[in-house]
């Protein structure tokens, strides 16, 4: 991973672990529940559109922080690591097969969302955002991301996504699940 984006990704994850646990203190308005809390979750995907002639499978980690503004809405600031791992490619040529081994795509993902609870746990989401691609041409691509999702009163948190990376003419996604935990 580029020297840069390890730093970019190491400083905003030391900010929200400072900002989430200095704020986990405050009450809001007096009452007994926190208006931000931390989550830290394992990202599993499988890869759509032009990555999924590259990869099958997607594993990672976020951490997300998490503001309540009202009782059924909350604000989210999420980053972390993907790593798309690589299939191996082999192809023949004049009655010989060549094996290439290429290394696995990585994305540095940093977004910004809200989560609209419809009923008591359960919740949309939608986020917005940038992704920092560390192999390869290393672009940047926009990402969109609409979820579903169940938040247990625990802690817990539970949610599937559609996820859109998009730009430079190469446009992919993920399905994927988020098993997180959330620092109340």
């Amino acid at each position: 991973m580029k020297t840069t984006t390890k730093l970019i990704a190491t400083a905003f994850t030391a900010v929200a672990l400072f900002f989430g646990t200095n704020v986990k203190a405050q009450n809001a308005g007096g009452d007994s529940q926190n208006r931000v809390r931390l989550g830290i979750g394992l990202e599993a995907g499988v890869p759509t559109g032009n990555l999924h002639d590259f990869s099958n499978f997607s594993l990672g980690g976020t951490a997300r922080l998490q503001y309540d503004i009202k009782s059924n809405v909350s604000l989210m600031l999420t980053s972390g690591y993907y790593n798309f791992f690589s299939k191996n490619a082999s192809t023949s040529f004049g009655g010989v097969t060549y094996t290439a081994d290429p290394k696995d795509q990585g994305m540095v993902p940093v977004k910004a969302g809200v989560k609209i609870f419809y009923a008591p746990s359960w919740y949309i989401s939608a986020e917005a955002g940038a992704g920092f691609e560390t192999q390869y041409a290393k672009d940047t691509k926009l990402i969109l991301s609409p979820g579903i999702g169940y938040a247990s009163d625990s802690g817990w948190d539970v949610g599937v996504r559609y996820e859109n990376f998009s730009g430079q003419d190469n446009n992919y996604g993920l399905v994927g699940l988020r098993v997180a935990y959330a620092f109340l």
